[in-house]
């Protein structure tokens, strides 16, 4: 199969397009003929050499993260697939692999494709949906009536994670240049990150989703009301993480010294701080195929770009200027 391969972790280096053996499949996995697969920050950090204490890869190795095909074959465990099933997954961590043209994927990880969505559309899905999903349902249990600020609204998980907080009957507020794209989502205050501060304009939310550096994490936890929580996607990792993860002693007391500043400012004001790092969860992605289904959620797609633009498709996505999401058109 042909896939894009990362031979050494460098700072925005080149994936290499090479000819592989099909993956082999475990008892309880999938294998899926890749259509599509979604671009994420996380595949440039992980290239880029960011995640080995949280996840040390053994190289070489094919990134992608997202995926939407068909089933080729499955595993002898497998119950609810079979060949020819139109699916897509946010694939497990040391399982990772969809910028290639086969991919195996656990069962448990694997949901029907929404069928009123695309391949492309279907592909943009997966990890900014769950990481929205584990932010706002699973950790935050945000209600209806409660104020959520949702940082960088026009990005992939911020598109993603408006509509779902709307959905919820929450009070959204975010930072975007895009105010057209982000009101029509659902967001009811919107920051103008380039002409505006966003510490000035909003106070008392019952919750932040943090996706940016350790400035706007700092500014952000001022922004809450008392017992208010803020969950970051962009770190730094907390212990409660470390220990979730099975991290060695050496990793644990990493992230405990990354995060105490953080975390020492939130117990002064009052609110929670806790860092999120997605997981893969087949049931989950079901909730959110029904939400799309019902129109409750849209795709937003940036650029979808061939197969051999991948590298492209990475760098496009690094520079920070895309609206939702990019995918690579596999098949």
């Amino acid at each position: 199969m042909k896939a894009f391969v990362l031979d050494r972790y460098a700072k925005k280096g080149l994936l290499r397009p090479a000819e592989l053996p099909d993956p082999e499949l475990r008892d309880d996995e999938v294998l899926v003929e890749v259509h599509a697969a979604g671009v994420n920050l996380l595949d440039a950090k992980i290239r880029d050499g960011e995640f080995k204490l949280i996840l040390p890869y053994r190289l070489p190795l094919v990134l992608g993260h997202d995926v939407a095909g068909v089933v080729r074959k499955v595993g002898p465990r497998v119950r609810q697939f079979k060949p020819g099933d139109e699916v897509y997954a946010r694939v497990d961590d040391f399982r990772i692999g969809t910028f290639a043209e086969l991919v195996p994927v656990k069962e448990s990880s694997l949901a029907p494709k929404p069928r009123n969505l695309s391949m492309e559309e279907a592909a943009s899905i997966p990890l900014v949906g769950l990481t929205a999903w584990q932010a706002l349902v699973e950790k935050a249990h945000l209600k209806q009536g409660e104020t959520v600020f949702i940082q960088a609204g026009s990005g992939g998980v911020g598109t993603f994670a408006i509509q779902l907080a709307k959905h919820l009957g929450a009070t959204v507020a975010t930072t975007s240049s895009n105010a057209e794209l982000v009101k029509r989502l659902g967001a009811d205050v919107v920051v103008n990150y380039k002409t505006q501060d966003f510490a000035q304009v909003l106070r008392d939310c019952d919750l932040v989703l943090n996706s940016q550096d350790g400035k706007t994490l700092a500014k952000s936890l001022g922004v809450l009301k008392p017992g208010g929580k803020l969950i970051s996607i962009s770190g730094p990792p907390d212990p409660a993480f470390g220990q979730a993860i099975g991290a060695p002693g050496f990793v644990r007391l990493v992230m405990r010294l990354l995060s105490a500043g953080v975390r020492r400012k939130a117990r002064k004001l009052g609110v929670d701080y806790s860092f999120l790092f997605m997981k893969a969860n087949g049931s989950q992605l079901r909730e959110i195929t029904r939400l799309i289904e019902a129109g409750a959620i849209q795709p937003v797609i940036d650029k979808v770009f061939p197969f051999g633009s991948t590298n492209e498709a990475m760098a496009y996505v690094e520079a920070g200027r895309a609206k939702g999401k990019v995918v690579v058109k596999v098949r």
